[in-house]
């Protein structure tokens, strides 16, 4: 019998889409007895909950706790971005013979794969070969895995969408930062990094050409993620826009807030393997502009880089005569996220 079933992987408060997943399955699961076994700069605990203040550290909580458990892995460090705790982390599913479930959410992974350098291929191959069986979260990513990859594994498709730990109902926004904004007759909500495959730039260039052709004082505000920063492509988005507003770090029980304060939420990035931000927005009652990557059902949707499909998206949802309904929507993913819920739940705990 095995000793434990544990989640491992990041976890709140800064914004983002693995921890988002990480903390509301935990939520779900914590009275099953599943452990939660995370990392960051800031410590957090509980019961069940077991707290390395750096991943280099995660080895020795392994030694600890690990022999014979299922670990469902949701790092980055091991198969997205492999590092050199690669064969570490091997050698001890070696020695201690846990399960590894490896739970992958990038669905950037096969783009960037081609660029892997020799180190970092042969660190992947190493890893992929000793996962003990794959969740991801897109069947592109399965696709992938078995024919680009060659794994024989078991893999499961199962969405990261998870049901909303409290309501999603349009309230009023936290006050903090949020005044010029919310003095805005028009307000367009983007969430990223100022990195531009996020497209910050795509967003704020077309806000800026709406505002000039229908003269009105329309306001965006970016929730920076800050895992990632480019400081040159930062100054360039902002430059000249006073009517930008920036927020870091989020924290994720305030992200609803700021989404139904919106009038439109717009999801810019080059990269999505599914998109929770959208499925939140619209859960919030907020309409969605996103790329074509991802969940894209129930949304307006334009190619990354496309500006002129991203402004008359945006000038459809502002000044339309006919109001975008998400109700329906926001029912069908509420449903959905149930389901992987309980997919998750019996694949965890059998």
């Amino acid at each position: 019998m095995r000793s434990r079933t544990v989640l491992l992987g990041p976890y709140p408060p800064p914004y983002g889409g693995v921890s988002v997943y990480i903390s509301t399955l935990f939520d779900f699961v914590k009275n099953d007895g599943v452990e939660l076994w995370t990392y960051g700069d800031q410590k957090i605990t509980g019961p069940n909950v077991f707290f390395v203040g750096n991943r280099a550290f995660l080895p020795a909580l392994v030694i600890r706790r690990g022999r014979r458990a299922r670990i469902a892995d949701s790092t980055h460090f091991l198969v997205e971005y492999p590092s050199l705790l690669a064969p570490v982390w091997v050698a001890l599913k070696t020695v201690l013979g846990f399960e590894w479930i490896k739970v992958i959410h990038d669905g950037s992974l096969p783009a960037r794969f081609p660029q892997f350098s020799k180190l970092r291929r042969a660190l992947f191959r190493l890893s992929t070969r000793r996962v003990s069986r794959f969740i991801v979260v897109s069947d592109e990513l399965k696709r992938w895995l078995r024919e680009d990859v060659l794994v024989s594994q078991e893999i499961s498709v199962i969405g990261s969408l998870l049901p909303a730990k409290t309501s999603m109902e349009k309230s009023g926004p936290m006050s903090t930062g949020l005044t010029q904004y919310l003095d805005c007759p028009k307000r367009v909500c983007s969430i990223g990094a100022f990195i531009p495959d996020y497209g910050f730039d795509q967003v704020a260039g077309a806000v800026e050409d709406v505002r000039r052709t229908s003269g009105e004082n329309i306001g965006l505000v970016l929730l920076d993620g800050d895992f990632a920063a480019d400081e040159d492509y930062r100054r360039r988005v902002l430059h000249g826009r006073e009517w930008i507003t920036v927020l870091k770090n989020v924290p994720h029980h305030d992200v609803p807030q700021i989404l139904g304060a919106g009038d439109v939420f717009v999801r810019a990035f080059q990269f999505e393997s599914y998109g929770l931000s959208r499925i939140e927005a619209i859960w919030s009652g907020t309409p969605v502009i996103a790329t074509k990557a991802g969940e894209t059902r129930g949304m307006l949707t334009y190619d990354f880089g496309n500006h002129k499909e991203l402004v008359n998206h945006l000038t459809a949802v502002l000044f339309g005569p006919t109001a975008h309904d998400t109700s329906a929507w926001a029912e069908r993913y509420r449903e959905e996220a149930e389901d992987n819920l309980n997919e998750l739940r019996k694949l965890l705990m059998h």
